[in-house]
């Protein structure tokens, strides 16, 4: 392992291989005025859309055949604590930030926007880079990225990243891949099953709704209620899920939990997706027209019909908040 001081001349030296010729050509009256900033890295790392920070340090430790820690001593900056991901997430103060910016030749506001939690962690007011483990709630967890879209954005050097995927980014269409939970150190090829690719595209579409936010929420509590008591569409769910342990053998020793809990978000996305839509643009009616929604909802979600108990979570959606 190379000892800290060898790792600080090693990206040191690949940093001033870059850093030269890009100084001659932005060279400036006055420019010996200005505090001189963090030299650039040798190589431009694009990070993912929403990517967590750790996730984005280690592809660019990656990039130098480093370790994270490694890295990050090589460039000055203090590592504090430890952890590991999904379970933690790095902080790094400003001046830390700029020295990754730096480092990965991506401007500061540009890498901001795309790693949702790179917000500088100032609380203390001090100017020092530094960066340290923050253990994370499991619902804040970001799961497996895409191998392959992961791949082309690290130089082919890993094809292991992790996101904070919004819902309408659960599967990948591209590359049809899927990680629908943390726990999953692996992500889902969703190839056998092609409706996931509709019921992405479907979810684009839906985003466009003013009311697709709420919709969208209410949709995802009744599908997991109903999956979790095997409601309605139980069979079409069994069959769904059968089809996934065939072509995901992981699913079955990835996590203590169980594949049908790993995997509950992804098998009940199609129809999550369809009653949203649905939700999102029933007009309000009256309590006493409930069994005409239902009549529409049964024939979106493809079932011959739907007739819930007064305490089904699309009855009390439907009767206490369309009037």
């Amino acid at each position: 392992m190379l000892t800290r001081a060898r790792q600080r001349e090693d990206v040191a030296a690949r940093a001033a291989v870059a850093a030269a010729p890009a100084q001659r050509g932005v060279l400036t009256t006055g420019a010996w005025l200005r505090t001189p900033s963090a030299a650039p890295g040798v190589f431009r790392v694009r990070p993912l859309p929403r990517e967590a920070t750790a996730s984005y340090g280690q592809r660019l430790a990656d990039t130098y055949q480093l370790t994270l820690p490694q890295l990050l001593d090589g460039a000055n900056m203090t590592l504090i604590g430890h952890g590991t991901l999904p379970t933690a997430a790095l902080h790094l103060s400003l001046a830390a930030c700029h020295r990754i910016a730096a480092l990965a030749r991506i401007p500061l506001p540009h890498l901001t926007h795309a790693l949702p939690r790179l917000a500088p962690n100032d609380a203390a007011h001090h100017t020092a880079a530094a960066a340290h483990w923050k253990r994370l709630e499991a619902d804040q967890q970001p799961v497996r990225a895409c191998t392959l879209c992961t791949r082309h954005r690290s130089h082919g050097t890993t094809d292991t990243a992790w996101a904070h995927q919004p819902p309408h980014r659960l599967v990948c269409p591209r590359h049809q891949q899927a990680a629908p939970d943390p726990r999953l150190a692996s992500t889902v090829h969703t190839r056998g099953v092609p409706e996931f690719a509709a019921a992405h595209h479907a979810h684009q579409r839906l985003l466009r709704h003013p009311r697709a936010a709420i919709a969208w929420i209410t949709a995802h509590a009744i599908t997991t209620r109903w999956y979790d008591h095997q409601q309605h569409l139980t069979h079409r769910w069994h069959t769904r899920l059968t089809q996934l342990r065939a072509t995901n053998p992981h699913l079955t020793t990835a996590s203590s939990a169980s594949p049908a809990l790993l995997a509950r978000d992804l098998i009940t996305y199609p129809e999550t997706v369809t009653l949203a839509r649905a939700l999102a643009t029933l007009p309000s009616r009256p309590r006493d027209r409930t069994d005409d929604a239902l009549t529409l909802i049964a024939h979106r979600l493809n079932l011959d019909r739907l007739a819930p108990s007064a305490n089904d979570p699309l009855r009390v959606c439907l009767t206490h908040t369309r009037h």
